[in-house]
């Protein structure tokens, strides 16, 4: 077998291995469609799943609807996670500067305990800050899941502080000896320069506090305040599960993320492979 066959060959594994794997991340997503347009009967048929409806019944998003206070809920989770990324986008680069261009004392050790932090899980620390917040009367309302966002997260810390790592040293004390203040070098010259990183940060900020479903369910106790995550239950009772409507609602749920991926793919991939991020 000469190079160019076995090369072919290679590309033809490849391909085949990354449409197998396309396969098995999107069959949730094509169940959770083809659920959401099905009769209950069809759904729960004993005769087995199928991905086609026999009879299509688009009727079950408007039975969600009805059921589930969508676009309340939807507002009060957009109002959430607009604020958490203000929150990140301000704290997190200003840290990450911080530990990668200011040369200080106690920088590393500061940096190591910051790291070490991410290897704590929420389980642990969960009732702690439970309690501290029921200390400041703050249980009930959003400032639990709003505030804690401006003082910046460890893990978008560390993503921004390796790309900072990158920008050359001589362009802070170029903009230094030209008698620039260290805000102004962070941000007319570091924060314009790790756009991408910035970019990368904003999505999974995004994404990660629209699915969120542990914090809401642990500080909002009245209905008014619920976000997407947790009515997603109401469909949920004790006897049985609405499963057709479930998937409907949860089509809904998952479109708003959807379209900003769709949005700013190019941007998630451009930070991620300029970021270094495995």
């Amino acid at each position: 077998m000469n190079a160019k066959i076995q090369k072919q060959v290679m590309n033809a594994i490849r391909m085949i291995v990354i449409i197998l794997l396309c396969c098995m991340f999107l069959t949730p997503i094509v169940v959770m469609l083809s659920t959401s347009v099905m009769t209950r009967a069809e759904a729960l048929s004993p005769g087995g799943f199928h991905l086609i409806p026999r009879e299509f019944y688009p009727d079950n998003y408007k039975l969600a609807l009805e059921r589930l206070p969508y676009f309340k809920y939807m507002g009060n989770t957009m109002w959430i996670t607009f604020w958490c990324l203000v929150g990140q986008l301000i704290s997190a680069p200003m840290v990450a500067y911080s530990l990668s261009k200011i040369r200080w004392k106690g920088r590393e050790p500061l940096l190591t305990l910051v790291m070490s932090t991410m290897m704590i899980p929420y389980v642990v620390t969960m009732i702690p800050l439970y309690r501290v917040w029921a200390n400041l009367k703050l249980t009930g309302t959003y400032a639990p899941l709003i505030v804690p966002a401006f003082f910046s997260s460890p893990f978008y810390v560390i993503i921004l502080r390796q790309f900072f790592m990158n920008i050359p040293d001589s362009l802070v004390d170029a903009a230094r000896i030209d008698g620039a203040s260290e805000f102004g070098i962070y941000a007319r010259v570091v924060l314009p320069l790790g756009k991408p990183a910035v970019s990368v940060i904003g999505i999974f900020v995004m994404l990660n506090t629209w699915s969120d479903y542990l914090g809401p369910l642990l500080y909002l106790n009245r209905q008014e305040m619920y976000t997407l995550s947790i009515g997603l239950q109401a469909f949920n009772n004790s006897y049985n599960v609405e499963w057709t409507q479930l998937m409907a609602a949860a089509t809904m749920f998952v479109l708003p993320v959807l379209v900003v991926f769709l949005l700013f793919q190019r941007s998630l991939i451009d930070g991620i492979s300029t970021t270094g991020l495995k």
